[in-house]
């Protein structure tokens, strides 16, 4: 049996609306079938993209500071003093 839902679940949109090189927005982080459909979802689904969206999220910013980090290592030539 599904929960009633008191208060209709907002779109994760945020008005960026281009796409990364994995095919999803890099705004909401929302599949294309995702977006075009989001107004035919259930409720149940919507929360489903919306934990989805917060997971693709979470592994860019990982990522994003993994490839700071390689960023940052100085190089050993360049670390040597004479």
């Amino acid at each position: 049996m599904e929960q009633i839902e008191i208060f209709e679940i907002p779109s994760p949109c945020k008005g960026i609306c281009q796409v990364n090189n994995r095919g999803y927005c890099k705004g909401c982080y929302r599949s294309r079938e995702e977006r075009f459909a989001w107004n035919d979802l259930t409720s149940a689904q919507k929360r489903k993209v919306t934990v989805l969206c917060q997971q693709r999220y979470k592994r860019y910013l990982a990522t994003k500071k993994k490839q700071n980090a390689q960023n940052d290592k100085p190089n050993e030539q360049q670390s040597l003093d004479f």
